[in-house]
């Protein structure tokens, strides 16, 4: 039967044979890790509900939803890290199963999300004193792998994503031929870290895998490179300095291995051995990565870096002392850890030239990632075929078969909590929650070799059993059981054999000499066999006590056994028991965790119904309150619209009242004069030419000021009328000559000092004064003009206007000598009565006019008294 090859890194067939195996699917492994504020001052967006479950709170300013209320979004995870997780917790939830798997033959890629500045090269790398998630994989790798690493070139790669063996000579020559090469970059040999990163790397809780397989050999590569502008560039490629014509570094290309794998060709891996040589190699090629100073992070990573772990292992021979040399045997697995470079907006960034377009080669190779993640989840939860677009970005062309079932998948999403990227951290929220629906086959478990267990300790015990022997006995040990120094000492020990030449026939002392050593000998050896015969029957005694003793010991085995056995089935009932009570109390754990469920899903209703029914209430006070201030308001409107009528209503009855009594005045004016006349011809009086006297008006005038409307209630109080001018005061006026007026050319002229002078009244002018002062002209009877000074106080109102009371008059009049002997004449005939009718119903209008206070609004262009100067007001109906 041929073996499947392992020498690539493992994938599944291209044709994948449906098996039980095949349906077993893992979802993609989604984690939450917020960082620390920049200050306290900042406005927090996120909140840790629970450990799988946040929530964001959008800022102030932003976007609401159509009923004015702000929406606060949950997302659940995995897990989430809040702020004040340490890097080992991280790693322990995170990266630990993805180095326990790669350990034991099965790929993990591991990657870090999110927006620009939010912390995903610091959880990968980490920061003095705190490594992060990389140098903690390294430390536990080669912590797990450190007595059963290969010598340095036994592994090598073969540049097609596969790996051979060598012997120790090929190994040896290999070595020397590096280490000729100039141009080939050589492995760090320094023992002690570099200053710079040796706080990341002494990590204090070191840790182990377990199960680790002693009868294999390992050998750890590693790669760094990066991905900009869609191009990938080896970070570890060492190319010679030219100072006259410098060369910049070539791009890579993606190829498919035999296997279908993808893996970047040309791509330098290195062979370390130990966390510093490695994470040393891993630092000399993060100082050629491409980073950059933005608006919002000062070291902005400007493109994908992807840091790959390969371990190559290999089982032993049989004797378990060297690598066995077969190609097919041997496995290789990998760690993908990819820091992702963070999207931004330009509008945020303010990029321009070079890192425009870098930002824009980002956001869109993340964008290829969402699409190729939407149209897996949209293929596997409704049974669609749609083909992924893993070729329109090298980041999801090189991880594709991760997603194909290569390996486990596990992402953690960085975010920010300040407000300001509430809407970019909204955007990865989306992403993440979709991810999670994503899942990925569980990969296959590699076959194990056929070779015995345990080759690698018996050979060890055995090498160390010949090293004790050659020091005890400080010579070269044989099989054999005899012991050759106790030989010679028992030879040694029996009388010498005389000289056994027999020279001459008659010889007899020869022989006898012979006889009596041989049987001297013979003695001797009669007394050992007595001895060993004595020795043997006592030995054969002590063995026959040996053997009682050891099967009373036996039997008491036995009856322990036996007891052993009762208690063996007095422990495997309790086992039933405390199984039964094991499942019993995982079913009341289940139900508990339904329960508790249930009470998360109630308290997040709960809290959703109170903030709904606070913010109803809030907005039910709110609506409250606008109705008393409209109510006030309206109120306020419909008194002062009440008062406005009512001062209009009297103010029209009162004139009407005042031109009534003028028309039965000047008809009482016209029967007397009428009476006179009459009377006059009757008496035949010579003196016809005498003025009659007229009749004092006081009377009327009093009657005439009773049926002035009362003053209004909110108006200001009205000074008393003095005869004496008020013109004279220290107040500011307002001096409104109307443009209708004539120049009389009188000596005697109005002069108000430090007054504005206006033809047409405005607020801007009345807002400035406390006097106003209106010069208005009419026509007398006797046919002269007659000027009056209306005079009145300037108040502001409660609507931001001002209003005028008019509080004075007075009056100056031309007259001729003539005019008594002109009016004679006039009042004879019925003519000048009607014009003299009409006179003193203007001079009474106008009297009322200005014994009446009207408030003038703010902004109208007409004062109260004089509307009949300007432009006639279109009054409301």
């Amino acid at each position: 039967m041929i073996k499947p090859p392992r020498g690539k890194t493992p994938r599944r067939p291209a044709l994948k044979k449906p098996s039980n195996n095949s349906n077993l699917k893992d979802p993609v492994g989604v984690y939450c890790r917020v960082r620390p504020l920049g200050s306290e001052d900042q406005e927090c967006c996120i909140e840790v509900i629970s450990e799988t479950t946040i929530q964001l709170h959008p800022p102030e300013g932003s976007k609401v939803n159509r009923n004015g209320e702000f929406k606060e979004t949950q997302y659940s995870f995995k897990n989430v890290f809040g702020l004040n997780i340490s890097q080992l917790e991280l790693f322990d939830n995170v990266a630990k199963p993805l180095v326990d798997d790669v350990i034991h033959c099965k790929n993990g890629l591991l990657f870090t999300y999110g927006v620009t500045g939010s912390g995903k090269t610091h959880t990968m790398t980490g920061s003095p004193g705190e490594g992060g998630l990389l140098p903690r994989s390294l430390d536990m790798i080669f912590n797990s792998i450190g007595p059963y690493q290969a010598k340095r070139y036994v592994f090598k790669p073969d540049d097609k994503n596969g790996m051979e063996i060598q012997t120790s000579v090929d190994a040896l020559l290999e070595r020397q031929k590096r280490e000729s090469q100039t141009s080939a970059p050589k492995t760090p040999s320094r023992q002690r870290p570099d200053p710079e990163f040796a706080d990341m790397i002494n990590v204090e809780d070191t840790c182990k895998a377990e199960g680790i397989d002693e009868d294999s050999v390992y050998s750890v590569f590693v790669s760094y490179i990066e991905i900009y502008n869609n191009y990938i560039y080896d970070l570890l490629e060492e190319v010679p300095y030219d100072p006259i014509r410098p060369k910049p570094p070539q791009s890579k290309i993606l190829r498919e291995d035999q296997n279908h794998n993808m893996y970047v060709a040309g791509c330098t891996e290195v062979e370390v051995k130990s966390t510093v040589e490695a994470f040393e190699v891993f630092w000399k090629g993060q100082k050629k990565r491409r980073i950059a100073n933005t608006q919002l992070n000062r070291e902005s990573s400007r493109s994908h870096s992807v840091f790959i772990i390969k371990l190559a292992q290999a089982p032993l021979d049989a004797d378990g002392d060297n690598v066995l040399q077969d190609k097919d045997q041997i496995s290789v697995s990998q760690l993908c850890l990819v820091d992702l470079a963070g999207s931004e907006r330009t509008s945020r960034t303010r990029a321009e030239g070079s890192r425009l377009r870098e930002a824009g080669n980002i956001n869109q190779s993340l964008m290829t990632l969402r699409t190729c993640i939407e149209v897996l989840r949209e293929n596997q939860m409704y049974g669609t075929n749609k083909m992924v677009p893993y070729r329109d970005s090298k980041v999801t062309h090189l991880f594709k078969n991760y997603f194909d079932g290569e390996g486990k998948v596990r992402m953690i999403v960085c975010v920010n909590p300040k407000a300001d990227d509430y809407e970019e951290t909204m955007l990865v929220m989306r992403f993440a929650e979709m991810t999670q629906e994503v899942e990925v086959a569980r990969p296959v478990d590699r076959p194990i070799c056929g070779l015995t267990p345990g080759r690698r300790n018996r050979n060890q015990a055995f090498k160390e059993e010949l090293t004790r022997k050659l020091e005890e006995r400080g010579g070269p040990v044989n099989g054999d059981l005899e012991n050759p120094s106790a030989i010679e000492i028992l030879i040694q020990s029996l009388p010498p054999l005389p000289p056994c030449n027999l020279v001459d026939v008659n010889d007899d002392q020869t022989l006898p000499r012979l006889i009596e050593c041989l049987e001297k000998r013979h003695r001797i050896r009669q007394m050992m066999i007595d001895e060993f015969d004595k020795t043997a029957g006592l030995f054969k005694s002590m063995l026959q006590e040996f053997d009682g003793t050891l099967m009373a010991k036996e039997n008491f085995i036995q009856e322990q056994r036996g007891k052993l056995g009762d208690k063996d089935r007095v422990i495997t009932g309790q086992k039933s028991e405390v199984d039964r009570l094991e499942k019993k109390v995982k079913t009341l754990e289940y139900k508990i965790d339904i329960l508790q469920k249930t009470t998360n899903i109630y308290e997040v209703d709960k809290r959703s119904l109170q903030q709904e029914l606070e913010t109803k209430d809030q907005k039910l006070q709110r609506e409250l309150s606008e109705k008393r201030r409209m109510e006030a308001r309206m109120q306020g409107v419909v008194s002062n619209t009440k008062m406005k009528w009512e001062k209009e209503c009297e103010r029209r009855v009162a004139a009407k009242q005042m031109e009534m009594q003028n028309k039965l005045w000047v008809k009482d004016e016209k029967l007397k004069q009428l009476k006179a006349i009459v009377t006059e011809s009757k008496s035949e009086r010579p003196e016809r030419s005498e003025k009659p006297e007229r009749p004092s008006r006081e009377k009327d005038m009093v009657k005439k000021r009773s049926v002035s409307p009362s003053p209004v209630p909110n108006a200001p109080p009205v000074q008393p009328r003095h005869r004496r001018s008020l013109s004279a005061g220290g107040e500011r006026w307002v001096d409104h000559k109307p443009a209708s007026n004539l120049e009389l050319g009188t000596v005697m002229q109005p002069h108000v000092p430090n007054a504005i002078k206006v033809s047409v009244p405005n607020e801007k002018a009345l807002s400035k004064c406390d006097k106003y002062m209106l010069t208005h002209q009419e026509l007398a009877s006797d046919g002269e003009i007659k000027t009056k000074l209306i005079k009145g106080e300037v108040f502001k109102t409660r609507g931001g206007g001002q209003s005028v009371q008019f509080t004075d008059v007075e009056t100056l009049k031309q007259e001729s000598p003539t005019s008594s002997t002109n009016r004679k004449r006039r009042s004879s005939g019925n003519a000048p009565v009607q014009k003299e009718e009409t006179t003193e119903s203007e001079w009474t209008d106008v009297e009322t006019r200005c014994s009446v206070a009207v408030e003038m609004r703010a902004g109208s262009n007409l004062g109260p008294g004089y509307q009949h100067h300007g432009q006639p007001k279109r009054r409301k109906p």
